[in-house]
């Protein structure tokens, strides 16, 4: 029997916005501006909980992996992006494609395993503060933080290999802006049941039961608060949970949108349905990174103390 691995193609095209020169010009600005504030804004958040001794408790080493993470899932794709804005006709290798593919699909599902880790620190925090310090001591949330990792670079060494290992018979032009696995899977020339198979055991795992388990927790943090007797403790309360809460909606939402949104059944709109999805995509990217280290800095006064103490060292350096 042959090789697993009976590629015809050395690379593949990435179309992007080639097709809309105008829009290239606008999108690349735009983009590396967002790009820029992600690297600054997450950078700052990765260093004050490194540099405070105050932010050296669970929340904020969750905080830090998840910011960590976000230059890492944007790094994997937006300088690929930014170079396809300037470039005629953008191509990858095609062990290039795998690497970015895993990449991205890595940090995705990290994510998603992340944000309910965070969840529960939450739900402990509230729910059973006296047993808190117990609970989440630094061999548990350390051993919750790699747990995240590693079984988000797991399902995307399973779902990677499936897909790069299936034969594409010469048509090597992807539709999208980097090497999205759905794009992907359209140019093979083979049955590709055992990768949607594969695809939607992957989303139960990472996308259903992270919100099924961070909306239980919810449920339960909101319930405990409701009881706490006078407004101010519930204010207080919920003020250690709202960036969290505010960062999943709009992380999930976007993905809801995404995939949830219906299709053009006209095929004349087919073409502007595709520009529709690649740019929303390509906004999904870069939007949640971007906003989250601004949620917490806006809504956590600990983040916001530790963030002035940073640049008035730095200024008083200078």
């Amino acid at each position: 029997m042959e090789a697993a691995n009976q590629s015809t193609v050395a690379d593949f095209v990435l179309l992007g916005l080639s097709d809309q020169p105008k829009l290239e010009k606008i999108f690349f600005v735009l983009i590396l501006l967002m790009y820029l504030v992600i690297l600054l804004g997450n950078g700052v958040l990765i260093l004050v909980t490194i540099l405070d001794s105050h932010l050296h408790t669970p929340m904020y080493f969750f905080l830090g992996n998840l910011a960590f993470l976000d230059i890492c899932y944007t790094t994997s794709s937006v300088p690929l992006v930014l170079d396809g804005f300037l470039t005629l006709r953008e191509t990858i290798s095609f062990s290039g494609c795998a690497v970015q593919m895993f990449l991205s699909f890595a940090m995705g599902a990290t994510e998603c395993v992340l944000l309910s880790m965070m969840a529960f620190d939450r739900y402990v925090a509230i729910c059973n503060p006296l047993r808190y310090p117990v609970v989440m001591s630094k061999t548990v949330y350390l051993s919750m933080a790699v747990s995240s990792w590693v079984s988000g670079s797991i399902t995307a060494t399973v779902q990677t290999s499936l897909a790069m290992r299936l034969p594409f018979c010469g048509d090597n032009i992807i539709n999208h802006f980097t090497c999205e696995i759905l794009a992907v899977l359209k140019l093979a020339c083979a049955d590709i049941s055992i990768n949607v198979i594969c695809m939607a055991v992957g989303n139960v795992m990472f996308l259903g039961v992270p919100v099924f388990f961070i909306f239980v927790s919810y449920i339960f943090i909101l319930s405990t608060i409701l009881r706490i007797p006078s407004a101010e403790g519930r204010k207080k309360a919920f003020s250690t949970c709202s960036a969290h809460l505010t960062v999943v909606v709009i992380f999930y939402g976007t993905i809801l949108f995404m995939y949830a949104k219906p299709k053009s059944k006209d095929p004349l709109g087919a073409d502007k349905q595709d520009l529709s999805d690649k740019l929303i995509s390509l906004f999904y990217g870069v939007l949640s990174p971007m906003l989250n280290p601004v949620i917490y800095s806006l809504r956590n006064k600990n983040v916001k103390v530790a963030v002035k103490t940073l640049v008035g060292q730095k200024c008083l350096i200078q």
